[in-house]
C-alpha cells in the first residue's frame, strides 16, 4: 500500500496521449491557459477543435475554439547534408510509446518512491493533459511539466522523454511530500508554485492558479480511487478517450 493511497489500490490501466516530434511542418498552438502544444493538424466542428499530435487520427486533444489563443507555423527542419553526424548534445527521437508503456513507467516510478500511480496520473493530467511535448508559458516541459533548472537538478537530460520526465517528476513530488510531512495539498502547491511560495505563506499560496491546480489534482485523484472502489472492473477500462477529450485547462 502506498502512502498516498486514499481509497484502495491503483487502477490497472491509465491511458495517456503520447507522441513523437514530427519531421514536417507543424503548428504550435497556444491555449489561453498558457499551454503550448505541437500540433500536426487540426479539425474543427461545432465550435470544438481537435488538435492532432501525430499524422494519424488516433492521438488528439479536443478544446473549445475559444480556448485557442494563437497558431504559429513551425518551419521544416533544415536538411542535413550527406554523412552529417549528430552533435554530442543532439537528442534522438523517442520510440513511439503505447498507453500501457506510459502506465508502466508511472507504475515503476511510483514503486520506487512509494507513491500511488493514480496520484502520478492525476498530476500528469493536470500538468500536461498527457501530452509528452507540452510546454507551458513559463517553459515547463513534458508530461509532468519540469522546469529546465529543476530537471537539471534531478538529472533529467531530456524532459521530452517520457521515462526521464516521469522519473524526475516523481522524485521531485516525493521530495516535496517528505518536506511537507506527506501533506498532499502543500506538496502539490509547491510543485506548482515552488517551495518558496508555500514557505512564505505557511500554506497553499493565495494564487488562483495554484489553488485551482491543487483542487484539480486532488479531485481527479479521489475520482479515480472512488471509481475503483465502486467499480472494481474499472481496472480494465481504457482511459484514452477521457484524457483526449479533457485538456489540462478543465
Amino acid at each position: 500500500m502506498t502512502r498516498m493511497s486514499i481509497l484502495g489500490s491503483s487502477l490497472g490501466a491509465v491511458a495517456l496521449l503520447v507522441s513523437v516530434p514530427t519531421l514536417h511542418a507543424a503548428e504550435a498552438v497556444t491555449l489561453r491557459n498558457g499551454f503550448n502544444l505541437l500540433c500536426d493538424h487540426r479539425q474543427e466542428a461545432d465550435g470544438r477543435v481537435r488538435l492532432f499530435t501525430g499524422q494519424g487520427s488516433d492521438n488528439f486533444i479536443e478544446v473549445d475554439a475559444a480556448e485557442i489563443a494563437s497558431v504559429d507555423i513551425v518551419p521544416d527542419p533544415p536538411a542535413k547534408g550527406p554523412g552529417a553526424a549528430l552533435s554530442s548534445g543532439a537528442k534522438t527521437a523517442e520510440p513511439r510509446l503505447t498507453d500501457a508503456d506510459v502506465h508502466e513507467l508511472m507504475t515503476q516510478a511510483g514503486d520506487r518512491h512509494n507513491l500511488d500511480v493514480d496520484l502520478l496520473a492525476s498530476v500528469v493530467r493536470a500538468e500536461s493533459g498527457g501530452n509528452i511535448l507540452a510546454v507551458s508559458r513559463t517553459g515547463a516541459q513534458g508530461l509532468m511539466q519540469l522546469m529546465p533548472g529543476t530537471a537539471a537538478e534531478l538529472g533529467v537530460a531530456d524532459s521530452f522523454r517520457a521515462d526521464q520526465n516521469i522519473n524526475g517528476g516523481t522524485a521531485y513530488l516525493d521530495a516535496l511530500l517528505v518536506r511537507y510531512h506527506d501533506h498532499l495539498a502543500l506538496a502539490l502547491a509547491a510543485y506548482n508554485a515552488g517551495p518558496a511560495a508555500v514557505d512564505k505563506y505557511h500554506g497553499v499560496p493565495p494564487y488562483r492558479e495554484t489553488r485551482t491546480y491543487v483542487a484539480r489534482v486532488i479531485r481527479e485523484f479521489n475520482r479515480r480511487k472512488q471509481l475503483e472502489k465502486l467499480h472494481p472492473e474499472a481496472r480494465q477500462i481504457d482511459h484514452a478517450a477521457a484524457l483526449s477529450s479533457m485538456p489540462a485547462s478543465q
